[in-house]
């Protein structure tokens, strides 16, 4: 049996201006100005509490504040974690179309579980996955092979392809030996071809006929 395991943010949902407000909203409460978009993407990636180690490193807060402002972004977040989030066009058909195949759909994602919930319901997206693996899921996130390993022996599935959009998702993919399409429209900040991957794509239209070559090719 097949599966392709997707990654969230970047990936199939632009979460960037959502979690820009939830920052922004924690820095108020500091009367501190707000960060613009491009420096909040450079900063996703890597999980909610790097993320806010990067905002404290980059206002000059204090590091003996990580835990009270991770737990304030969060909760900001969770309130109203959706209202600019939307799937990348395509998305939904992509999810509806491997459903229909009998293809079986992993997410494996460094945002944290119950957030990842909240925004997948929020979007009428929660009942597309047979596995969610979230950032708080296990000891490791990613790029440690974990969390994807993870996903793979939930879904017993050998035939995998793994899909993402960032540094993240590339190390991911090759610590755990899985082969990899990257989005190229995502939160990346490297150039493509400095990122190993399998195939690229910049649409979700041409994903189906790749996951379709990739999985017939390891199938022959």
């Amino acid at each position: 049996m097949s599966a392709v395991i997707f990654d969230l943010d970047g990936t199939l949902i632009d979460s960037a201006p959502d979690i820009r407000a939830a920052v922004n909203a924690m820095l108020a409460e500091l009367d501190m100005a707000p960060l613009d978009l491009p420096k909040i993407v450079s900063f996703i990636g890597n999980g909610l509490p790097r993320l806010v180690e990067l905002v404290i490193a980059d206002q000059g807060l204090s590091m003996e504040q990580h835990a009270h402002l991770t737990a304030r972004v969060l909760a900001h977040y969770h309130a109203d974690g959706s209202a600019l989030t939307k799937p990348y066009d395509g998305v939904m058909d992509v999810l509806t179309g491997l459903r229909a195949q009998g293809i079986k759909i992993g997410l494996c994602t460094n945002k944290p579980y119950s957030a990842t919930m909240d925004v997948l319901n929020d979007l009428n997206m929660g009942d597309m996955f047979d596995v969610i693996v979230g950032g708080d899921s296990l000891p490791e996130r990613k790029p440690h092979p974990a969390p994807l390993q993870k996903v793979i022996a939930d879904l017993g599935c050998a035939d995998v392809v793994y899909v993402g959009d960032s540094e993240v998702d590339a190390a991911t993919a090759e610590a755990a030996k899985v082969r990899f399409a990257l989005f190229t429209q995502g939160y990346r900040k490297t150039p493509v071809d400095q990122l190993p991957h399998d195939v690229t794509f910049d649409h979700f239209d041409a994903l189906p006929r790749l996951i379709a070559d990739m999985l017939g090719a390891a199938a022959a």
